[in-house]
């Protein structure tokens, strides 16, 4: 259901301007859903970044290469989610704005397999410690 809602602000003064200049305004009940899977993945962005800092700073009984590993890997997720997290909301509400398709969920395959990895490297580290 779209509705043309008439804006006091002109797109020009909305951030990002790339998202707001084309379309019109979608149900609002669609842009807070989209803003709720944007802080979703901020905050799956800040746990794997608090994980990697956390397997880093705690003295585990691990092996150093491999907890460094998981811990660098670990870091670089958070960073691709929190990366994630800005351009999926962005291009889903700039598709919502102009009644194309949605685009589809990229990172989640390659997010589940990088935790598979940690899980994997930090198995090898206890079992190698």
């Amino acid at each position: 259901m779209r509705r043309r809602v008439p804006n006091d602000q002109p797109a020009s003064r909305r951030f990002p301007a790339w998202v707001y200049r084309d379309g019109a305004e979608p149900d609002p009940r669609f842009s807070l859903a989209n803003e709720r899977t944007f802080l979703a993945w901020v905050r799956t962005a800040l746990a794997l970044i608090a994980g990697g800092v956390a397997l880093d700073a705690l003295a585990l009984p691990l092996h150093p290469g491999l907890r460094l590993a998981a811990s660098l890997l670990l870091l670089v997720l958070g960073f691709g989610a929190a990366l994630h997290a800005w351009l999926g909301w962005a291009r889903t509400e700039r598709a919502m704005r102009r009644d194309e398709p949605l685009p589809s969920p990229g990172p989640a395959v390659p997010l589940a397999i990088g935790v598979a990895v940690v899980a994997v490297l930090v198995a090898v580290a206890v079992l190698v410690a």
